[in-house]
């Protein structure tokens, strides 16, 4: 039951210097601080973290100043307390984690005013410099049957384009794609073919994909750029 619950939460609270009662105003439990104004604090219980525990955290903390959300510690160990997601979406909402053991020991998992955690830079980035790279704004947002125009798909269109004309020099198609050297031996869409040293020719395949995604007129230094 989930009132087996209250007394450990309740005394771990009450250390921390709030007078607490259970089942105030639809909470499971309430506890006041003794400033003026009091510091309100709600914590909500179930017998294990579920999404189902956050929402009603979100929903205490338009009436509240902390919460938290409580629930026995899962003794496979692969519970949410254990769900590094679950835990951060905890810390991005303010919202504490008390995890209680079968002997009803009370354990700080995400504390109730946890900091925002620090971004990742390499993912930050990646995602910029995708974004900075990219000509225009060709994709929807949303979509997910169709393959995303990534910055190197615009890249290795525009050797594609460059190419339709006959094969090229690497340093010819350097000039409007600067980073066609490594889109060329790399091939991989399949829309190249390496005919000599240094020299690329338009595959079938590549001819198709300028089908499905027309380009501008390239005649020699095109308008492509990155």
């Amino acid at each position: 039951m989930e009132t087996s619950l209250y007394l450990p939460v309740k005394s771990f609270l009450e250390k921390a210097g709030y007078v607490v009662k259970g089942e105030v105003g639809g909470c499971d439990l309430v506890g006041l601080s003794s400033d003026d104004p009091p510091v309100v604090v709600v914590a909500e219980l179930k017998l294990s973290f579920n999404l189902e525990l956050i929402l009603q955290a979100v929903d205490r903390s338009t009436v509240s100043n902390e919460v938290w959300i409580a629930a026995r510690i899962s003794s496979s160990g692969k519970g949410r307390e254990a769900d590094k997601r679950y835990r951060n979406l905890c810390r991005r909402l303010g919202v504490g984690m008390l995890g209680i053991s079968d002997a009803g020991e009370v354990s700080v998992i995400v504390g109730s005013v946890s900091p925002m955690p620090r971004t990742d830079p390499k993912r930050r980035s990646r995602l910029m410099r995708e974004h900075q790279k990219r000509r225009g704004d060709p994709v929807l947002g949303g979509s997910t049957r169709t393959p995303i125009m990534t910055a190197y798909r615009q890249q290795a269109l525009a050797c594609a384009a460059t190419l339709t004309a006959g094969p090229l020099r690497v340093r010819d198609i350097r000039t409007t794609v600067p980073d066609a050297g490594k889109i060329l031996l790399s091939n991989v869409y399949g829309w190249f073919e390496r005919l000599d040293r240094g020299v690329y020719a338009l595959t079938e395949a590549g001819r198709i994909a300028l089908q499905r995604w027309p380009q501008p007129d390239v005649q020699g230094a095109s308008s492509h750029g990155t």
